[in-house]
């Protein structure tokens, strides 16, 4: 069935065109029959629609039909797209083949969306569409993660050619791109919403996000993403108390936590984004690998414990383990926006590879560490080159396709 094709003017020929492509959309979900590829189908098609609807004027609206976050890994030798020695920004916690990983097969991958081919991310390009703008992440160490990718991929292509700047602080850090005047930010908020001090403790104000938000309203295009960290207790929490309308609690259910901290965050943008001129995207959940029986029939306790060892993708179109339950609240708060922010669903395609983590290969990590992977990998984050690129690459399709 071929799409419609209409004059800008003709409104009920646009609707004809939009049920024509719901309908051969709404068939490649019957072609995978599974709860979580056609989760990640409808979100493409809700991303679609939305920006039908809600044209920037500084980009290009997504007019394609392609279904992004379905689709496989496939082996490409033309990859990466650049080398951890010559950007000059990658963290030590990410730089895998700096700290000694002996393996290399997993910068070979490159994921292939189920019904369309994925331009190659062009930094110059990049360069010369966001000219005179400001991109912002912000979020936790995975915002941080795709921040210096977005900066590695771009600088392999514009540098020597132009003037750069790297201005680190917290929770704010820039680099710029001078020629261009284009300024790529990542804001520390693991939690989006606020952390106050009150008589020497944390604490985490459920409804309050405008300390944080007042640094984000004059960029041009904003990616936000949260999650792992309302999962952490113990000495990886980041708060001694949560505060919801008045009340204070020593803890609480972690989902109705984020479900209150995203919808603050959501009424938030709805309120105080001019989406006229600002772009933007939440991420989805990052996955972790922890747990070799999600992914491997026969694992025991005995034979694997984590990422460690693990050097190439899973096969397929999707994951055997459990998707995160954060998806459920992310989903849910996005779709009662106003004003949708794009969901860049990075989940999915990011839990079929086990094999992009630090592991051991982390510059956090002592040698004694690293001689126990049992108690010590990372399998949270993600090695640069790796992974991120692949979430930028979807990002620049979205922005500029």
């Amino acid at each position: 069935m071929a799409l419609l094709h209409c004059n800008d003017n003709d409104s009920s020929c646009h609707q004809l065109r939009w049920w024509s492509f719901l309908t051969i959309s709404l068939c490649l979900v019957s072609v995978f029959e599974t709860q979580i590829a056609s989760s990640a189908v409808l979100m493409s098609l809700r991303n679609h629609h939305n920006k039908l609807h809600q044209k920037s004027p500084m980009l290009q609206a997504n007019q394609s039909t392609c279904a992004l976050f379905v689709g496989t890994w496939v082996r490409d030798e033309t990859y990466p797209m650049y080398q951890s020695s010559s950007c000059p920004i990658i963290d030590a916690e990410f730089n895998c083949q700096m700290n000694g990983r002996p393996d290399s097969d997993y910068l070979k991958y490159r994921w292939q969306p189920l019904n369309c081919q994925l331009p190659r991310f062009n930094g110059v390009e990049f360069l010369m569409n966001m000219r005179g703008k400001t991109v912002m992440f912000v979020g936790d160490s995975l915002g941080r993660n795709q921040w210096e990718s977005l900066i590695c991929m771009i600088y392999e292509e514009a540098s020597p050619r132009t003037q750069t700047q790297m201005i680190r602080g917290d929770p704010l850090s820039t680099f710029k791109f001078l020629d261009y005047g284009v300024s790529v930010s990542f804001y520390r908020a693991p939690y989006l919403v606020d952390i106050d001090a009150e008589h020497g403790m944390r604490v985490l104000k459920l409804e309050d996000i405008s300390g944080n938000g007042k640094f984000w309203l004059d960029a041009d295009v904003i990616s936000f993403n949260t999650g792992h960290w309302w999962s952490h207790k113990g000495s990886l929490q980041g708060w001694d108390y949560m505060e919801s309308k008045g009340s204070y609690y020593k803890d609480m259910d972690r989902l109705v936590a984020l479900e209150k901290g995203l919808t603050t965050w959501a009424n938030w943008v709805d309120n105080n984004i001019d989406r006229s001129k600002t772009r933007v995207f939440f991420q989805s959940i990052s996955p972790t690998h922890y747990n070799p029986s999600e992914w491997s029939v026969g694992a025991t306790s005995t034979t694997a414990k984590n990422c460690y060892g693990e050097t190439s993708p899973m096969s397929g179109t999707t994951y055997p383990g459990a998707y995160p339950d954060q998806m459920r609240v992310v989903d849910a708060v996005i779709r009662d926006m106003s004003n949708p922010a794009y969901l860049l669903d990075i989940t999915m395609l990011s839990e079929l590879r086990k094999d992009g983590h630090p592991s051991i290969y982390s510059g956090d990590l002592s040698p004694e560490q690293k001689a126990n992977p049992v108690r010590s990998a990372d399998c949270s984050h993600w090695c640069l080159p790796g992974l991120p690129d692949t979430w930028n690459q979807l990002f620049y399709y979205a922005l500029f396709y």
